[in-house]
């Protein structure tokens, strides 16, 4: 595993037309459209209505004669081609299948109780975990996630280690586990990153100004081996991360950005249709909202966003939603 920093300059995020304006002129259009599909189409009907009359006559004895030669070249055709409908039928049920499993997909994706989700295609695995989360004297039961990231045959990273060990531990079977990369200190996203660090014996990755809150759950006799800021970068396994400086629901948040899977895991900075609340306030808000704007929202707008909690969303959608938050 390599790690450096090196300097970035983030583009600042430019607002495009709302989608109200857009949607205004569209029912414009096609208000002025129908107006005139509606003339036409009564026009048309009138002419249609006077010669009805005359090809209703001529066509009746034209059908009559044709049927039988029409029924006589079907059979035929099925005689030189039985297949024919049965591969008509292949392609209708293949559509069918494919619509079913992008809807599994989806559905799936909303799944909030405890469980496992994946691999998908990317090599990347959801551990989703329940436990208690306490924040300026209250406490919330919650369902958190946990990413578990191939990053070659033989190992993963473990981002943002919640609630159970066990579990996390259980998913990662016989792989090593190169690194433990957390987006924050909250409980959530540190939880069980001690035991699976000293379990595998990995390096764990937070950035220093979350070192407070870190002592908090772990106490001051083991830190992080690892000081990661944004602007920097991991090699990890055939992986190449980048950190994004995401500060807002704490001061030392970072995601961690893999261009070559196309996702950024987040933490708790957005979550799908919205920024994310810590112990159901916002920190800094307006801190929270550049980050967003200028760190993630100008990344392909593919990339998926995999946060610490709830279903995972991408930049396109998100960018979508971005002026109702300002």
């Amino acid at each position: 595993m390599f790690w450096k920093r090196k300097p970035k300059k983030q583009e600042g995020h430019e607002a495009t037309d709302s989608a109200v304006g857009v949607a205004e002129e569209t029912e414009e259009e096609v208000d002025a459209a129908g107006s005139e599909d509606t003339d036409t189409e009564e026009t048309t009907e009138k002419a249609a209505t006077e010669g009805r009359s005359t090809d209703e006559a001529e066509a009746t004895g034209s059908e009559e004669d044709g049927t039988d030669e029409a029924e006589a070249a079907d059979e035929k055709a099925d005689e030189a081609d039985p297949d024919e409908s049965a591969s008509d039928d292949t392609d209708v049920k293949a559509d069918a299948d494919e619509k079913a499993a992008k809807t599994e997909d989806s559905e799936e994706d909303e799944v909030v109780e405890v469980g496992v989700t994946g691999p998908d295609a990317d090599g990347i695995t959801r551990v989703r975990t329940a436990g208690t989360f306490e924040f300026d004297g209250e406490k919330s039961e919650i369902i958190s996630n946990t990413w578990i990231v191939e990053a070659d045959k033989d190992g993963v990273v473990v981002i943002d280690p919640a609630h159970d060990a066990e579990a996390i531990m259980k998913v990662v079977g016989d792989r090593e586990v190169y690194l433990v990369a957390c987006t924050n200190a909250y409980s959530p996203h540190i939880e069980s990153a001690l035991a699976i660090a000293e379990e595998t014996e990995a390096d764990i990755a937070l950035h220093p100004r979350e070192m407070r809150a870190w002592r908090r759950v772990h106490g001051a006799e083991h830190r992080p081996e690892i000081e990661v800021e944004g602007g920097g970068s991991f090699d990890v396994g055939d992986l190449h991360i980048d950190v994004l400086p995401l500060p807002g629901t704490s001061p030392g948040t970072v995601g961690y950005y893999v261009s070559q899977l196309g996702a950024v895991f987040g933490g708790d900075t957005l979550r799908k249709g919205e920024p994310g609340m810590v112990g159901g306030i916002y920190i800094d808000y307006t801190t929270q909202l550049a980050s967003i704007g200028e760190n993630l929202l100008t990344l392909p707008p593919d990339t998926r966003i995999l946060p610490d909690r709830g279903p995972s969303t991408t930049v396109e959608a998100e960018s979508r939603n971005f002026d109702a938050w300002v």
